[in-house]
């Protein structure tokens, strides 16, 4: 059982309004195999999003793709309408089948994918929207335009925020903004994967944009799927057992070549521990936790 309380945990505000705890839900793996269809056990899917407020979560990623709609319809389900936790959802990501993910930002397709998350969330308006990803085929500008001017000014969304950029991305959304917006805030937020595995390409220039998210006013997103993630040592042998099981195949045993089980509170039973929480729960989720930006700075776009 995990004993950890989101609660717990130092909370953030996004745009002077908005307070969430820096450990959140990502309802990604709540769908079907290859995120694509309904969920084995709806039941436990459903379980699991009932039991976020008792563990102080406030803030739940989701996007149109996941299923796709069977994320955003789950959420309404089990936690509608709301009460203090912040709904987040994104949009510009086209399903054609299991596990594949088409890029799609022409800008009549973000304005209709914003409006039907609205209403499948069962929302008058979307509390933080980004924009999945960035569309190489369709001109940045027309993609960030319409997030101001369909969006953000018709009062769809109430924050917007980008996902999986670079600080060079980051830096062309904001020309775009800061030209449109001179009054109201913009950016709250920017989101992209946290690289648990250190041979991912993004690891090292991961503190160069998170610094510079900071120094923006624009806060970072980190998310890694709990269940994939590459832990190592014990954290990794457990879930390559745990998969192995449920395929009826045998695998040895590495975790005595972890280096970290000669360290001080990080071997034998801390392992062990670290392995049994990192299985929970059931239903594939992952988490993410919100960073903080400084106090002077309350925008309202995320960058993930």
């Amino acid at each position: 059982m995990v004993s950890e309380n989101a609660s717990t945990f130092k909370t953030f505000m996004i745009d002077h309004s908005i307070e969430v705890a820096h450990l959140g839900f990502g309802s990604m793996r709540l769908t079907g195999r290859g995120i694509w269809g309904e969920p084995a056990d709806r039941g436990e899917a459903n379980r699991t999003l009932k039991r976020l407020p008792a563990l102080g979560v406030n803030f739940i990623d989701t996007a149109d793709s996941y299923g796709p709609n069977i994320a955003e319809d789950l959420i309404h389900e089990a936690l509608h309408p709301y009460s203090g936790i912040l709904i987040a959802t994104e949009a510009g990501l086209a399903r054609t089948g299991p596990d594949q993910w088409v890029p799609l930002g022409r800008p009549e397709c973000l304005i209709h994918q914003a409006h039907a998350s609205r209403r499948r969330l069962g929302v008058e308006q979307i509390g933080r929207w980004q924009l999945h990803r960035i569309d190489p085929k369709t001109p940045c500008d027309e993609q960030f335009g319409v997030i101001i001017k369909h969006l953000l000014d018709d009062g769809v969304i109430g924050h917007a925020g980008l996902s999986q950029v670079s600080v060079a991305d980051i830096k062309a959304a904001s020309k775009v903004f800061k030209a449109a917006r001179s009054v109201r805030d913009w950016w709250a937020s920017a989101q992209r994967v946290y690289p648990v595995n250190s041979r991912r390409p993004w690891r090292a220039d991961w503190h160069d944009y998170a610094a510079f998210c900071e120094g923006q006013g624009v806060a970072t997103v980190p998310a890694t799927p709990a269940t994939v993630a590459a832990f190592v040592g014990a954290c990794g042998e457990a879930g390559k057992k745990a998969a192995a099981a449920r395929k009826g195949v045998e695998v040895k045993d590495n975790s005595g070549t972890d280096r970290r089980a000669a360290q001080p509170r990080r071997g034998g039973e801390h392992l062990q521990g670290r392995a049994r929480s990192r299985s929970r729960p059931s239903v594939g989720s992952h988490l993410c936790s919100v960073g903080r930006r400084p106090a002077e700075r309350r925008h309202g776009l995320i960058a993930a």
